[in-house]
């Protein structure tokens, strides 16, 4: 039997733009409506091949339901100017997809579908008509059959209406559908029924009297206040009848000959794609032959069981294939118990496993799980939907028992997986009681060891390496204040974005890491360094630190006076009040008022008043140094002492810090919410903060760090005899350099001369120029330049290593660790002079800096290993630059000092002795 597929475009346009996020295309227009209309039309050709097929929509104006009712759909509010402006390039996309478009003017859209399908019926055509307009039940037949499209793609049976269906859901057949809707109204289009007469009201009477007509007859029977309502209404009944009832003899244009099935314009959809940035689609479109026909029923004879009408079975009912079959995507939304059951034997069975969340927030220790996807080959994927909760949301499976059945693949350590920053996936997982074992790959550190100095999001990373241009979160959630959470995004919108990370992710793999584990220094970094230090940051992260919250309240105030006492003497210095927060107050007040000469513009051309002028200008002018104080302090309440006391966990009591492995090209670590790398230790009120970093009841804080490592590091590097030797010694390195460059015995050698010296030595290493070292030091150019060349002259080998790795730089790009890391220096080659002597710099501190980040993560592995060996209740807690943070039960105090820094001590074996210095105490300060 031959099928015409109709659809009710105005329905799904209302509702696309409600349920959509305020999804925009870079030139602002709306798209959101469009998207979601088109998705569906998308799966609509897939799922119900057809002979014949027609969308349909609603024409401006009157129709002659308002000749009958003034009142009629006087309710709606006017159609929205960003849903009006999507109408006709959607009506353009759609009549590109080969799709029959239909407006009739001075006809509704219901009508026109009624006219179609008693039309195709009177030809012995079976109807599917695809709507969200419960009104359009009174249509189906034996010959026609309702699809309410957007929750049957997701398996809601109760939604695909024959006979049985609509007799299922409503409670009557669908021969009583016009009574029942006169007796309860229609709200939406502003029809009023009988009073307090509802669904259950409605039904009841419908069974008792068998029509409304008979309902009528009996209305005297009918007692208590309802049967008031209902012989109140009986004058309105036969309007609300006329109104409600679909017209299937008004006149049309269109006969079924019309309806065949027509080619999709290629270009045309090309075009509108582009400009909407459709991108998942455009690429698709690329695959396509030009001028290829719409799908249609061809020899497939669709099955219409008693209760519901079957679409074409496929694997996948969101799956990116609508436009042509040769497209290698094929995801899949899982929906019921037999698809949940058939991924999960894949699961087990896969040699790797591509795995990720999608939540309700980037909180990892509050994220929630709203759905999860899964991938094992490239191109296949399937989303799980669980926890979306926005209006007339699909149902899905039960989240417990679904998280049940997932929880042991999750859990087995044999079953291989690979993620995109899989440390946050624990996060979550470890939220709902689950422990992800078997973490093999994570293509964000995949990344950051073969590129670090580029961006390792997976969008970036599919373009770079696949040539793909993804489906962003903003395109599905929207942007800036309009920006939904996940669980607000619809499914079939969620199920697509999804599963094509985990299917990028696992293709990302596939791209990167073999050119990772051919390079056995690149394999060593990710295998040994990365991939385990992610697994103890997560542990770390979750574990947190204790937080005096009272101490730092009392800070606060502290900080608090003082910042207004310095803000006093700041009005007295300038001689009247300003906004100490105001750049351009500052500038009237220190180079107009005051009269001090600029030192450095802003890109504007107006005086610079940052942080290195100040610190300049304080050398001479007192107000600059009450500025610096004072903004000092300011951040550190702002930042700090204020904020602290704010991330405390509600639920643990702590405060968890999120360690950034991809972020430094150095491989250092960083931390945010809060960054605990960044606390000031040199004023009394930054070490101060540290002081609230507390040990619990029965434990101490145990701190233990590399001293001068980066020194160190230079010694080994640079091979130079005079360091070695120095180190070898075990001698105070800053007094043997000051003996060096001043020419003293070294038990001569004063305080001043020893702080010059150490000054020297970190500035070396750090690229420091004569320029930069009599700034720091306060001292002539000249006199610079006379101790930097006295230092190399007392150790040539640092010389000699610095002028290598330039040259290493300039010709392979980047630079290593003593363990292979590689450190890229992107402008080493630059034209841009000052910035090629900036990469010089980066060149020659990065191999030290890179070590140190190599060696600390490596005693971080040593540590967490011993720990667990031992089954110890000492606690990593931060990981700080070249310090761990431990927090120690009294009982373990003795053992974990002892062990702590020979652990730390021989993670590698370097040409000078690593050297781990421990302090113990009652909080994180009073342990250095």
């Amino acid at each position: 039997m031959k099928t015409l597929l109709l659809v009710d475009g105005s329905s799904y346009l209302y509702r696309a733009f409600h349920a959509m996020p305020d999804l925009r295309n870079s030139q602002n227009e709306p798209t959101g409506a469009i998207q979601g209309v088109l998705n569906m039309l998308r799966r609509l050709h897939k799922d119900y091949p057809s002979d014949y097929s027609a969308c349909v929509f609603d024409a401006k104006g009157k129709t002659f339901r308002d000749d009958i009712y003034a009142e009629y759909k006087a309710n709606r509010a006017s159609m929205p100017d960003d849903l009006r402006l999507q109408i006709e390039p959607l009506h353009e996309a759609i009549k590109a997809m080969g799709w029959p478009l239909i407006v009739e003017s001075g006809v509704e859209a219901d009508d026109v579908i009624g006219a179609l399908a008693k039309q195709a019926e009177r030809e012995g055509i079976r109807t599917i008509i695809s709507t969200g307009d419960k009104d359009i039940s009174q249509l189906v037949n034996e010959h026609i059959t309702v699809v309410n499209t957007m929750r049957d793609a997701f398996r809601r049976t109760d939604d695909v209406l024959d006979i049985a269906g609509v007799e299922n859901k409503f409670g009557i057949p669908p021969s009583l559908m016009v009574d029942y809707l006169v007796l309860i109204g229609d709200t939406s289009d502003n029809v009023p029924g009988v009073e307090k007469v509802g669904p259950k009201t409605a039904v009841k009477w419908l069974k008792e009297y068998g029509s409304l007509d008979n309902i009528v007859a009996n209305a005297d029977k009918i007692t208590g206040k309802v049967g008031e309502n209902l012989r109140a209404a009986l004058g309105w009944l036969p309007t609300a009848r006329e109104l409600i009832t679909i017209r299937c003899d008004v006149g049309i244009q269109e006969n079924l000959s019309d309806l065949s099935p027509q080619t999709i314009d290629k270009a045309k959809l090309a075009e509108l794609f582009d400009r909407f940035e459709f991108k998942s689609w455009r690429r698709e479109l690329e695959n396509m032959q030009d001028n290829a026909p719409v799908p249609t029923s061809g020899n497939v004879t669709a099955k219409f069981p008693t209760s519901q009408i079957q679409p074409t079975q496929t694997a996948d009912m969101f799956a990116v294939t609508q436009f042509t079959a040769n497209t290698s995507r094929n995801f899949e939304t899982i929906l019921t118990n037999q698809q949940l059951d058939t991924w999960l034997a894949k699961l087990q069975t896969a040699k790797l496993m591509c795995f990720d969340t999608e939540t309700t927030s980037l909180d990892p220790m509050t994220a929630k799980i709203v759905g999860m996807s899964f991938s094992v080959e490239a191109g296949s994927a399937a989303y799980l939907p669980l926890k979306h909760d926005y209006f007339d949301a699909p149902e899905q499976l039960d989240f417990v028992e679904t998280l049940a059945k997932i929880k042991p693949i999750l859990e087995n350590a044999a079953i291989k997986k690979v993620g995109q920053n899989f440390k946050y996936d624990q996060h979550v997982l470890a939220n709902h009681g689950i422990a992800l074992n078997g973490i093999a790959h994570d293509t964000m550190l995949e990344s950051y060891v073969f590129e670090s100095h580029k961006t390792h999001g997976m969008d970036a990373l599919a373009e770079r390496h696949l040539g793909i241009q993804t489906i962003s979160f903003e395109e599905v959630a929207g942007k800036g204040a309009k920006q939904v959470t996940f669980n607000q995004v619809t499914v079939e919108v969620a199920s697509e974005y999804a599963a094509e990370d985990a299917d990028i992710t696992l293709q990302l793999h596939q791209a990167m890491y073999p050119q990772i584990s051919t390079d056995a220094k690149l394999d060593f970094i990710y295998s040994q360094i990365e991939m385990p230090s992610s697994q103890i940051l997560f542990t770390i992260e979750r574990n947190g630190v204790l937080i005096d919250r009272d101490m730092l309240n009392i800070q606060s105030n502290e900080i608090g006076a003082k910042l207004v006492a310095l803000e006093n003497q700041a009005y007295e210095l300038a001689g009247q009040p300003f906004n100490l927060g105001s750049p351009k107050q500052l500038q009237e007040i220190l180079f107009d008022k005051l009269g001090i000469k600029p030192t450095k513009k802003t890109p504007s051309g107006a005086p610079s008043t940052d942080e290195d002028v100040l610190q300049e200008l304080a050398l001479d002018h007192p107000l600059p140094k009450v500025l610096l104080e004072y903004r000092g302090l300011a951040k550190l309440k702002s930042t700090y002492t204020d904020k602290l006391p704010k991330m405390i966990n509600a639920q643990t009591g702590r405060v968890h810090t999120s360690y950034n492995q991809a972020v430094a090209i150095t491989g250092r670590l960083a931390s945010s919410d809060p960054n605990l790398q960044n606390i000031p230790v040199r004023s009394a009120e930054g070490r101060r903060i540290r002081e609230a970093f507390i040990a619990p009841k029965g434990s101490h804080i145990v701190s233990a760090d590399y001293s001068q490592i980066e020194l160190r590091i230079m010694a080994h590097l640079s091979k130079d005899e005079g360091m070695l030797a120095a180190f070898a010694n075990n001698e105070d390195i800053h007094r043997h350099t000051a003996a060096e460059i001043f020419g003293v015995e070294r038990e001569n050698v004063d305080s001043e001369q020893r702080r010059y010296a150490k000054v020297i030595n970190f500035g070396l290493i750090y690229g420091m120029s004569a320029f930069g070292l009599a700034q720091n030091l306060n001292i002539e150019r000249g006199a610079a330049a006379s101790y930097i060349e006295r230092y190399f002259a007392r150790y040539p080998g640092v010389r000699e290593y610095m002028q290598n790795t330039r040259e290493i730089a300039k010709q392979k790009g980047y630079v290593e660790t003593y363990f292979g890391r590689r450190l890229w220096v992107p402008e080493i080659n630059s034209p841009n002079g000052t910035r090629r002597a900036g990469a010089e710099r980066a060149a020659i501190n990065a191999p030290m800096q890179g070590t140190a980040a190599d060696l600390i993560k490596l005693a971080m592995i040593a540590v967490d290993k011993w720990l667990r060996h031992e089954k110890l209740q000492t606690k990593l807690i931060m990981q700080v630059h070249d310090e761990l943070v431990l927090e120690v039960p009294d009982n373990e105090l003795e053992l974990v000092k002892q062990k702590l820094p020979e652990l730390m001590q021989n993670v590698a074996k370097l040409d000078v002795p690593l050297l781990a210095e421990v302090g113990v105490g009652s909080n994180w300060e009073s342990a250095h």
